[in-house]
């Protein structure tokens, strides 16, 4: 009750300040935020460009953004979500026009808060936007790829200007990104790429978002981002993905199954578990759905969380896990 009470406190006194210091007063609201600006640098006409301002609730009180908006068309704020509860986070997204809008092109955007109490946090957006380099289309998007699967897409990067201009080097930090670059056309004052950007076979499963950065001969603007995204699907799900064995006393045994499916008919090819106390019966035959039994003996007491994991012959050796939790008791009721 102490805490909530200095917390509610806190947030009461700087609402009432807001009448006579309000750009003081607000900081409460401004330090919810990971960072209020973004510079773009050089994009090029037609890319997609996208930038997320995180912030978490950071007090005990129930948070509610009431609107997001530019000041310039330029720039479209979106909010992933209004209501956030203690430490939960939400993101303002800016899309950068690049399509309607050319040149150096700046935006405010505004953020309301009305929960707990009223707030304007200002998140500021800069860069320039080329006319003479454009993209089709505008980002490298891959979708989702099952895991283990390399994929490609192909990107166009179109320049008009200079008959000399070239690309020199195509940069990532992401080491799962090849990138294959051809010259198509020059003359007259215009120069094309096809660009071939390979998402290769060993990359991790999830979501990912990163950039590639076009590296040219431009003497003022030499570095263009290219937004690279899309999902690693894996081959494999194993339910449940936390198995909970109870509460139970030292010699007990506890019998459960674990349901392997995988998106076509495959071999589990072994178990592996650090704890002697799990023992396994997966089956030799090859099919889509597998149901493997798992028996746990208790030992000592205490709390047990063991990583299990699944080895098949889907792809390259596609594996599969899950937690397993447990609460040894012995008759006294010591863990």
């Amino acid at each position: 009750m102490i805490c909530r009470f200095a917390s509610f406190a806190s947030v009461l006194m700087l609402a009432l300040l807001a009448s006579t210091q309000p750009s003081s007063a607000q900081e409460w609201a401004k330090k919810m935020f990971t960072t209020t600006s973004h510079n773009f640098g050089s994009v090029a006409r037609g890319a997609k460009a996208e930038f997320s301002f995180e912030f978490e609730n950071l007090y005990e009180e129930d948070l509610h953004v009431a609107s997001v908006r530019s000041s310039c068309g330029c720039t479209t704020p979106t909010i992933t979500k209004r209501d956030l509860k203690t430490f939960e986070k939400s993101q303002v997204v800016a899309t950068y026009n690049t399509r309607s809008f050319l040149g150096q092109k700046g935006a405010t955007i505004t953020v309301v808060i009305d929960k707990p109490y009223y707030a304007e946090v200002q998140l500021s957006i800069e860069g320039y936007i080329r006319s003479d380099v454009v993209f089709d289309p505008g980002e490298v998007n891959f979708g989702e790829v099952e895991q283990f699967n390399a994929s490609e897409k192909t990107l166009t990067v179109s320049y008009a200007g200079r008959t000399d201009w070239r690309i020199t080097d195509v940069r990532s930090a992401n080491e799962h990104f090849e990138v294959e670059l051809a010259e198509t056309a020059r003359g007259g004052g215009r120069v094309s790429y096809e660009m071939v950007v390979r998402l290769t076979d060993d990359a991790p499963s999830g979501y990912f978002q990163d950039q590639l950065s076009i590296i040219t001969d431009d003497s003022n603007s030499q570095s263009i981002p290219v937004l690279v995204q899309g999902s690693v699907v894996s081959p494999l799900t194993v339910s449940p993905a936390s198995l909970l064995l109870g509460t139970l006393q030292p010699g007990q045994v506890v019998k459960k199954q674990l349901i392997v499916r995988g998106n076509r008919p495959f071999r589990i090819l072994g178990i592996e578990c650090k704890d002697g106390s799990f023992t396994f019966e997966p089956g030799n035959d090859s099919k889509q759905l597998h149901f493997v039994p798992i028996t746990f003996t208790a030992d000592a007491a205490g709390t047990i969380s063991q990583q299990i994991t699944i080895q098949t012959d889907l792809g390259s050796g596609a594996t599969a896990g899950c937690t397993a939790t447990a609460t040894v008791r012995d008759s006294e009721g010591a863990q």
